[in-house]
């Protein structure tokens, strides 16, 4: 059975507990993802949470309006099968942290940066055990090979479907350090989506907002607040 058939040819939705988790059922029948595999996910929540997203579908299914399955699905048929190849890719942002490279100028913005940022770094520091550098302007300047290795190798340490949404939450903010103080829940994740922004709000403050812009960064922050949600619901 397709996950992604068109129109709906279910009255109920609902869950099982099965070996390995909990799989998700319309009329009984198990759902499966687009690659034919078993939508079976770790914890009762998560499969709630999709049965709640087939459950609501009118007519027509809408995979747009089913985040969490959709990132259930992306667990299963693409990290699964390459979860060293992406733990290794988001690990890499710690070489480039967007919390380590800092404006040269003006004088305002260097100093929000240093405010708001050093405090993430220091909370890494803590609680990661890793502590990165930082360096004023865009010329890179590599991070010791140790801090990169102890934070790659929590990552790595990170199962499919949490794998999944860290994927999108260090992606989305440009940075591993406020990835991981999401999974950590060391700040609210509000709070964390604004310290990525940091130099976007600053231009806006000096040039105005562009409409535009401000439109596709909205959709990018309800993303980084699902992936933060696709987290919690892998650990309940």
């Amino acid at each position: 059975m397709s996950g992604w058939a068109q129109k709906r040819f279910w009255t109920q939705a609902g869950i099982a507990e099965v070996d390995g988790g909990f799989a998700v059922e319309l009329d009984g029948r198990r759902v499966k993802t687009p690659a034919k595999a078993p939508l079976t996910v770790p914890t009762r929540a998560m499969a709630e949470a999709i049965a709640a997203e087939w459950q609501a579908q009118g007519e027509k299914i809408d995979p747009t309006t089913m985040p969490v399955t959709r990132s259930a699905n992306a667990a299963i048929d693409k990290v699964a099968h390459q979860h060293g190849e992406v733990a290794d890719m988001l690990a890499e942002y710690g070489g480039s942290d967007l919390l380590c490279y800092r404006a040269t100028g003006p004088v305002e913005l260097v100093a929000r940066q240093a405010e708001q940022w050093d405090p993430m770094l220091d909370w890494a520091e803590d609680a990661l055990g890793a502590r990165l550098k930082t360096v004023s302007g865009v010329m890179h300047e590599a991070q010791e090979i140790e801090t990169l290795s102890h934070l790659s190798a929590q990552v790595h340490a990170l199962n499919n479907f949490e794998l999944a949404a860290f994927h999108d939450l260090v992606s989305l903010s440009g940075s591993l350090i406020l990835g991981f103080a999401a999974v950590h829940a060391a700040r609210p994740i509000e709070g964390l989506w604004t310290l990525s922004r940091l130099d976007e709000t600053w231009q806006e403050e000096q040039w105005g907002a562009d409409d535009e812009a401000a439109a596709q960064a909205e959709v990018k922050h309800q993303a980084f607040l699902h992936a933060d949600r696709f987290f919690l619901l892998a650990q309940k």
